[in-house]
């Protein structure tokens, strides 16, 4: 039962067995003709479960919580005074038995976490040579050669180096049709092989491959602290304060002191009040399930109230490989010579446009050199010693502050305003420029329409990219708002001023959009393969960079809080329904025991609906 720890599951069952023995036991008692010793049964049945309560409700009282749980001693022990120890035996045996029924929710509820996990590959078939060997998947390096069979998980991030392969991937993307992958296609790990074995050429270690990052978030997710705020203990004061003033009162109009032990019987909201971490763990597991991992119960209530969205550009609204297309020089500089320099640089930047220029100086043939005495100024700059000359890359407006001759800016004429440029300095001085296109994403716009639907009003976009870049983006899309050229501290001023205004989400996938997730409402990390600063930072994580996906998790949002709103105030409702009855002298307190009983299973069956 991975929901709560297995010694709490054991000690719950332990509870549900000595009440049902303690009833049933009382109850043969009873059906014999001796009452006493039946009383005496249940009332030794009910102690052990009322115990477990009253320690349970001191822990949280430490913690300044205060919660229903109340109401259910209240009940076990006027009903012990009042002589009515069946009362007592029943309440305690829904009470326990509504803690091992949430238990049992809460595991089905976070089976799809759990699946991830259980999907992990620990060996794979390595190539030496001719021959196989099977080998743990930590000790397969870049660039070896590993075969897939039919059925197995792909443990490291690779491309195929056969002819095809047939792939289930909803394990990253939440869609089980399967997807056709073709010669030097990229392939995931944590895909699944559905057709003939292939081979695979490995492009990162096991330890930093995507799924390997997909289980790191998960298992951070599962050991984060439980939805500690559950609505119904926000009011869980003044339910107390009306169940006591209607017992009150039915006890002085009645005189009889049973209706007041029958009002707290039925007002015994047991599992009822577990509804909402039951919905929203629920709607974790289906978020899950879709592609998208949120880490905690809190990220998801505020998912659903988000209403503004601050979007990076490079990886979210584009695809985050651009490509080279263009190298200028200043005089006296070769274009090879340029990128060379630059690329080697690059190799100590974790920036999707540093991969991108080491991709294609390698493509290119050319030999990078090891940097050093690198200094990075996340998203805006880097600046280190390759084979002994001060190199300099960034945006323009950083290499011109930080070198004494030459403007990065006079090479630019004629530049697209959707490409990128990357300013390169050599022992201060400009040696040119690199131009690179970055593409907006074909689905962009639809997703962009779609987030509207939603709920999302406001959509801002904030980049580090040149503000004629962003700028041209934002009209392509109809993006009302952009801002261009920042630095990371601005990047969190922009979502800070949004975010006092409004409940506001932080869509980005690179390093220096960390701190800027960190200040959002909720941060939503593009991709687990991305900067493992930013899936840090974030509240959500799309497993795969797919923002249809995103649109998804936040309708799995709205309708979980939608649920768990009903579960919890229509329970609630229903209590207080059965507890007027009571107080009129229609439902004893045995009946009123299973009543309630009967409302609290019906809103936790209702609660575990955000899983579909």
């Amino acid at each position: 039962m991975p929901a709560v720890p297995r010694t709490l599951f054991t000690l719950r069952s332990m509870l549900v067995v000595i009440a049902t023995a303690g009833l049933a036991a009382g109850t043969v008692s009873w059906l014999f003709g001796s009452g006493t010793w039946a009383d005496r049964i249940w009332f030794t049945a009910t102690v052990p479960v009322l115990a477990a309560l009253v320690v349970e409700i001191v822990t949280s009282l430490r913690r300044g919580e205060v919660g229903l749980d109340l109401v259910a001693a209240l009940s076990m022990t006027a009903a012990l005074a009042f002589g009515e120890p069946l009362a007592a035996n029943v309440v305690a045996l829904m009470y326990s038995g509504g803690q091992l029924l949430e238990s049992y929710a809460e595991g089905r509820a976070r089976h799809e976490m759990t699946a991830l996990l259980g999907r992990v590959a620990h060996t794979a078939m390595r190539y030496a040579g001719e021959a196989l060997q099977e080998v743990p998947v930590e000790a397969i390096r870049p660039g070896e050669r590993i075969l897939v069979r039919h059925g197995e998980v792909v443990p490291v991030d690779g491309t195929l180096a056969s002819d095809a392969a047939a792939l289930d991937q909803s394990s990253l993307t939440g869609e089980s049709t399967t997807v056709e992958k073709a010669r030097g296609d990229e392939i995931l790990s944590g895909s699944t092989n559905l057709g003939n074995a292939f081979d695979l050429l490995a492009v990162r270690p096991a330890a930093e491959s995507t799924y390997a990052n997909i289980v790191r978030l998960v298992r951070q997710a599962q050991e984060s602290k439980a939805p500690s705020v559950r609505i119904a203990d926000r009011y869980a004061v003044w339910f107390l304060v009306l169940t006591l003033l209607i017992a009150g009162i039915a006890w002085w109009i009645s005189g009889d002191r049973i209706r007041a032990l029958a009002v707290l019987v039925v007002a015994t909201p047991c599992p009822l009040i577990l509804a909402l971490p039951v919905a929203i763990i629920s709607g974790m597991s289906r978020s899950a399930r879709l592609g998208v991992l949120i880490k905690t119960g809190g990220a998801l209530e505020a998912l659903a109230k988000v209403t503004t969205a601050v979007l990076d550009k490079t990886g979210t609204l584009t695809h985050g490989q651009a490509s080279v297309v263009e190298v200028r020089t200043a005089e006296g500089w070769d274009a090879q010579q340029v990128l060379q320099l630059a690329a080697s640089l690059d190799q100590a930047s974790s920036h999707v446009i540093a991969d991108a220029l080491v991709e294609d100086a390698r493509r290119r043939g050319l030999v990078l050199s090891t940097p050093s005495d690198v200094s990075e100024a996340a998203g805006t700059g880097v600046s280190g010693l390759v084979d002994g000359r001060r190199v300099t890359i960034g945006g323009s407006r950083y290499v011109r502050d930080n070198s004494r001759k030459g403007d990065p800016y006079a090479l630019r004429a004629g530049v697209p305003d959707d490409a990128a440029v990357v300013a390169v300095a050599v022992d201060g001085e400009l040696a040119g420029i690199i131009v690179l296109a970055d593409h907006v994403r074909p689905d962009a716009a639809a997703m962009l329409e779609a987030f509207h639907k939603v709920g999302i009003r406001r959509i801002v976009l904030a980049s580090g990219d040149r503000s004629d870049v962003v700028a041209a983006i934002a009209g392509k899309l109809g993006i009302g708002e952009a801002h261009g050229e920042l630095d990371p501290a601005q990047k969190v001023e922009i979502v800070r001023r949004e975010a006092a205004k409004a409940p506001t989400m932080m869509v980005g996938d690179g390093v220096n959009d960390a701190p800027a997730l960190a200040a959002a409402t909720v941060g939503i990390a593009m991709g687990a393969r991305g900067a493992a600063a930013s899936s840090e930072s974030a509240d959500v994580v799309l497993l795969v960079d797919r923002l249809d996906n995103l649109i998804k998790a936040i309708h799995a949002a709205h309708r979980t809080k939608k649920i768990a709103l009903q579960s919890v105030l229509v329970g609630l409702g229903l209590s207080v329904v059965a507890m007027l009855v009571a107080a009129a002298g229609y439902l004893p307190p045995v009946a009123g025991a299973f009543t309630q009983e009967l409302i609290d299973i019906a809103v936790i069956v209702n609660a575990l609906r955000a899983l579909r």
